[in-house]
C-alpha cells in the first residue's frame, strides 16, 4: 500500500524552533510536486534532536496541511520500546496512515530483540508499520529471514525502508518475503537498480527539492519506459551524491535554503556544511538547472 516516492521531509528551524511558516510551503510543494506520501520526523528530519511535544505538534500539523492527498507515514521510532509505542500511539491518534520504525540504535539487539521490539509496537497500534533498516547508522543490521518471522508475527507490518547498502540482501529480503512485504529504497543513489530487483519505490531525501523530478524516475519505471527512467536517474545522480557530501540531512537543507525554501539551521550536534563542500554543492545544483536566490 505504500508505492512509489515519499519524501523524508526536513524539519525547518528558524532561530532554535520549529518554522511552521516554512513548513506549510514545503508541504504545499511536495504535494504538488506528485509525491505519494511524506515522511516526518524521520532522522532527515533530524527527530533525535525535537522534544517531544515538538513531535506530536509537528506530525498533527502534517496531517492538517496535507488533508489526505497524499499519505503520511510519520517517524516514531526509538531505541527504547517503550518510548517507540508512545511516540506510535501518539501519531495514530494524529492520524497518519503509519508509521516508520528504526531499528533501535546504539544499545544493539539481537535479531530475536529486533524482533521483539518490532512486534511489540505493531501490535500496540492498528495503523500499518514500515520498517527502516539501516545498519550503517543504528548498529544492527535487521536480517531477511528475522523479517519474514516478523511478518508472521504482525499482520500490520507492511513494508521496509532498506538502506543497508547489500544488494544481495535486498534481493534476499524479496524472495523470502515477496508480494507480503512493500521495499522502499532508504538511498536515492541505488534507486534503478532497486527497482529492478522488486523494489516499489523509495524514500527519498532529494524529493525535498525535486519531488516531481525523482517521482518521474518511479513512474517511467512502472509504466515499462526504462530507458526514460535511466535517462532521468542518471541526470539526478550526481546530485544525489552532493545530498551526502556530509552527513544527512546537512547537505539537503543546505541545498534548501540555497533554493529559498527555509533557512539551513540545524541543531546541535549537527552543523552547517563546510564551505568546500558548499560550493561543490552549489555547483551541483547549477549544473542541474536549479534556480537559486
Amino acid at each position: 500500500m505504500f508505492e512509489g516516492v515519499y519524501t523524508a521531509l526536513i524539519t525547518p528551524f528558524r532561530n532554535g524552533s520549529i518554522d511552521y511558516g516554512a513548513l506549510e510551503k514545503l508541504v504545499a510543494m511536495q504535494v504538488e510536486g506528485g509525491v505519494d506520501g511524506i515522511v516526518p520526523m524521520g532522522t532527515t528530519g533530524e527527530s533525535p534532536t525535537v522534544s517531544f511535544d515538538e513531535h506530536k505538534e509537528f506530525i498533527r500539523r502534517v496531517v492538517g496541511l496535507v488533508k489526505g492527498r497524499v499519505k503520511v507515514i510519520a517517524g516514531t521510532g526509538a531505541n527504547s520500546t517503550r518510548e517507540a509505542i508512545w511516540l506510535s500511539r501518539e501519531a495514530e491518534e494524529a492520524g497518519v496512515d503509519g508509521v516508520l520504525q528504526v531499528n533501535p540504535y546504539y544499545n544493539k539487539p539481537t535479531q530475536r530483540g529486533l524482533i521483539a521490539h518490532f512486534e511489540s509496537v505493531a501490535k500496540s497500534i492498528t495503523v500499518p508499520v514500515v520498517l527502516y533498516n539501516i545498519p550503517g547508522r543504528t548498529g544492527v543490521n535487521f536480517l531477511p529471514a528475522s523479517v519474514k518471522e516478523l511478518l508472521d508475527r504482525a499482520g500490520n507490518v507492511v513494508a521496509m525502508k532498506e538502506a543497508s547498502g547489500d544488494i544481495q540482501q535486498m534481493m534476499e529480503l524479496y524472495e523470502l518475503c515477496g508480494e507480503r512485504l512493500t521495499l522502499l529504497s532508504g538511498d536515492d543513489n541505488i534507486l534503478l537498480p532497486f527497482l529492478s530487483i522488486g523494489g516499489k519505490g523509495v524514500v527519498s531525501v532529494v524529493s525535498n527539492l525535486l519531488p516531481a523530478d525523482v517521482k518521474s524516475v518511479v513512474t517511467c519505471y512502472d509504466r515499462g519506459d526504462i530507458g526514460g527512467a535511466r535517462e532521468r536517474f542518471y541526470r539526478l545522480l550526481p546530485l544525489c551524491r552532493a545530498m551526502f557530501l556530509e552527513t544527512n540531512p546537512i547537505p539537503v537543507k543546505a541545498a534548501m535554503a540555497m533554493a529559498g525554501y527555509c533557512t539551513d539551521d540545524l541543531r546541535l550536534p549537527l552543523v552547517p556544511v563546510s564551505d568546500e563542500n558548499r560550493a561543490k554543492l552549489r555547483k551541483a545544483l547549477l549544473d542541474y538547472g536549479v534556480e537559486l536566490k
